[in-house]
């Protein structure tokens, strides 16, 4: 089979997954993860719902086209498994990233079946979210690179990498966190929602309030902190890696950053409307590819300690 076809499918299925993972935000944003009920895979006990009513058509749309996506894993790796030899990245890529499919298919069924969905607050819904979040990461990771190294992306190594690893792992990790508490954000405007900007000012620094809504307030900051971490590790990775990959996606993940706080700030600013959520998420999961690709890109250039030296005193040097 043609490996080009291949590689085209891939990044085809990595879209199609971030129009899901959007999709699915929608369910949470209009309070639709209940309109099941307590059914799965059933809907409401039924194959097909008869008179079915709006949250009803929203859950089962997400719960089918969650369906198509795990599909997609599956073909992605049988084709995988057939055009590409025993052992190569794109096989154990295609197999992981189907593993992650499937729990991601049982934590969706989880959410339902323990009804941490619709208008539940507790701290079992927020742990659930943050799980659901982080494996939506893995996913999507591993999805990218699988779709990377099938359009003929090198074997990266860590070997003489120790002054690049560390650029990369900072905001990889603060960019997961920061992404795990900006879901029980959203949760938290989701089921907290205020009439106008000084009422949920005013929500935000109320003693005894629920620890969604105080984490509201502090989202913001650490979105930003993690936004000038990753315009600054990705300046430096530039310059110790200078391939034109990583100029390119260096570049990508920075702007996409700094685009991607400054739609957060817009998103508190009009009281969260869902369009804006999902445009919010979207951008965020964009970001996250870009690193994980900068990742990949930047560790599979050859480490030229004399050159490394040089770069890291001329980006350090500049105003």
């Amino acid at each position: 089979m043609r490996v080009g076809g291949f590689a085209r499918f891939a990044w085809g299925v990595l879209a199609y997954d971030l129009a899901v993972v959007a999709w699915g935000a929608y369910v949470r944003a209009t309070g639709s993860g209940a309109g099941c009920g307590r059914h799965w895979p059933l809907c409401n006990g039924e194959i097909v719902p008869q008179s079915p009513k709006t949250q009803t058509l929203v859950e089962l749309s997400h719960r089918v086209s969650s369906g198509v996506a795990l599909v997609l894993a599956a073909a992605l790796l049988v084709w995988a498994l057939r055009a590409f030899p025993r052992g190569h990245l794109v096989r154990k890529g295609a197999a992981v990233g189907m593993g992650l499919m499937l729990m991601e298919a049982g934590i969706g069924a989880a959410l339902v079946l323990f009804e941490l969905v619709a208008h539940d607050a507790s701290m079992k819904r927020a742990l659930s979210v943050s799980l659901h979040l982080g494996n939506t990461f893995l996913l999507l990771a591993v999805t990218a690179l699988t779709a990377w190294w099938a359009s003929g992306g090198a074997h990266p190594s860590v070997r003489g990498q120790r002054a690049v690893v560390p650029l990369l792992a900072v905001p990889l990790v603060a960019m997961f966190f920061v992404g795990a508490s900006g879901a029980i954000t959203a949760l938290g405007d989701t089921l907290f929602p205020p009439s106008s900007l000084a009422a949920g000012l005013a929500q935000d620094l109320a003693p005894g309030a629920h620890a969604f809504i105080r984490l509201r307030a502090l989202h913001p900051l650490l979105a930003s902190l993690t936004a000038g971490v990753i315009v600054v590790a990705s300046g430096l990775v530039r310059a110790l890696r200078p391939s034109k990959a990583v100029r390119v996606l260096s570049r990508v993940a920075a702007v996409l950053a700094i685009a991607q706080v400054a739609a957060g700030l817009l998103d508190v600013a009009t009281l969260a409307p869902v369009w804006l959520q999902l445009v919010h998420l979207v951008m965020a999961d964009a970001v996250w590819v870009a690193l994980v690709l900068l990742a990949a890109a930047a560790l599979a250039c050859e480490p030229s300690a004399v050159h490394s030296q040089s770069a890291v005193e001329a980006v350090t040097a500049r105003p």
